[in-house]
């Protein structure tokens, strides 16, 4: 029997259908999703690891790009073991020192989330040992003598998430070596370098973090992380204790010798140590790829929810205002070159630099990460970034020093340069 009533609720159904369908489409189009290279695109890419081991820039390689969902790129070349001649494997597992810091910095703002902290605190409610640190007044270089003050603002968790803290460290720091070697104290136990705030600079500024997560969550770093980051991601070859059924995929590390060749550095880092905040992490190409892909779907993964937009948007934005990340310079050429990239051009977020545009390339721009990106890096030579217009996150993972030798930054442009010539 016919029944009017039935017929135009069922196209009324239908009519909301293809309303919804239409509104996805539409939706979907306003937001450009990056492109899957094309074939020849993956094998440039394979082509790139493949010159770079051939040219010494590295023993071995892996590299990942990924979107918001998927694996756009996952390649290896080189060697694992230089000893063993032990071929590289996408799975091999890297020490990722100071890639440590953005997984602290996310663990410090979940806590802001709950409302446990928040960024404006003294860092001295934390941590009562820094309630009467002082900077430094005057300084005489020739002799590492130096008078001082108090601060002229008070110290924040925020300067130590944007590494204006003045808090350095002794390898990128002439002025705090000198310091250390005059009066053997610790990196904590020295002044400030300058006042919050005032200038960037690279230190041990997560270190501290680290232990105000600690302090308030009650657990140890590695807890907290294991529970409440690794876990909920399936980042299930990431931790600061290697285990031992996952001994044999950690890559050994390399050191530049005089020659431009590598000599297999011996037992450079512990394979695992007490969990701090600005290093000792060991992590796969794509472990750390999903951990970016989270912060590139603004705290998601898939049904995970670490953090807010709001948050992520703090993390990956400018927060030193006027000034400039600068460039650090070493005191140890065997340990580190002067870095970063771009210093004097870039900002800085919560624990990643934040790209303003790169001068001084002789390539097209437009290739190049987008402004905007966000990135930081390793001391054994692990790199990465997000490209929020291009929406991809890219890691190249290497264990060469010394940091930023000249081979491995090298291989890094090249990486990324193929990248923008591919996935547009």
């Amino acid at each position: 029997m016919f029944h009017p009533l039935k017929v135009i609720l069922r196209f009324q159904t239908i009519l909301c259908l293809l309303i919804s369908f239409l509104a996805t489409m539409l939706f979907c189009t306003m937001i450009p999703a990056a492109q899957a290279p094309p074939r020849n695109g993956l094998a440039a890419i394979d082509g790139v690891l493949a010159a770079a081991v051939k040219a010494r820039m590295s023993p071995g390689a892996v590299a990942i790009v990924a979107d918001k969902e998927r694996v756009l790129y996952l390649g290896a070349a080189g060697l694992m073991n230089t000893r063993t001649r032990k071929a590289m494997r996408t799975d091999a597992i890297f020490r990722i020192a100071s890639m440590t810091k953005p997984v602290t910095a996310v663990a410090v703002m979940m806590l802001q989330e709950q409302g446990k902290l928040s960024i404006e605190d003294p860092v001295s409610r934390y941590l009562p040992a820094l309630a009467n640190i002082e900077v430094i007044d005057k300084y005489d270089e020739s002799t590492g003598a130096y008078t001082t003050r108090k601060p002229a603002q008070e110290l924040r968790i925020r300067h130590l998430l944007s590494n204006t803290s003045g808090f350095g460290y002794a390898f990128s720091s002439p002025m705090l070596k000198k310091i250390r070697d005059r009066t053997r104290k610790s990196t904590e136990e020295t002044p400030l370098l300058h006042d919050p705030g005032a200038r960037w600079t690279y230190g041990i500024s997560a270190k501290l973090l680290g232990q105000i997560v600690e302090k308030v969550s009650g657990v140890g770093l590695d807890q907290f992380f294991n529970a409440r980051i690794f876990e909920p991601l399936g980042l299930h070859d990431t931790f600061y204790l290697v285990p031992k059924v996952k001994l044999s995929r950690v890559a050994t590390v390399n050191h530049r010798d005089a020659k431009g060749g590598f000599a297999e550095t011996a037992n450079p880092s512990a394979l695992g140590s007490r969990a701090v905040g600005d290093g000792g992490l060991f992590s796969t190409a794509p472990d750390y790829a999903t951990f970016l892909q989270m912060l590139l779907n603004e705290g998601k993964w898939h049904q995970v929810t670490l953090l807010t937009p709001g948050s992520v948007i703090a993390m990956t934005e400018n927060q030193i205002g006027e000034i400039f990340v600068e460039t650090q310079k070493t005191t140890d050429p065997a340990e580190s070159k002067d870095f970063p990239f771009n210093a004097g051009i870039d900002k800085f977020g919560f624990a990643f630099q934040i790209a303003a545009g790169r001068a001084g390339e002789d390539v097209d721009s437009s290739i190049l990460r987008s402004p905007g990106s966000y990135s930081w890096g390793g001391s054994y030579n692990t790199h990465f970034w997000v490209d929020p217009v291009r929406q991809v996150v890219a890691v190249l993972m290497m264990q060469v020093t010394p940091f930023y030798d000249d081979g491995a930054m090298n291989l890094l442009r090249e990486f990324e340069r193929t990248i923008g010539q591919n996935i547009r």
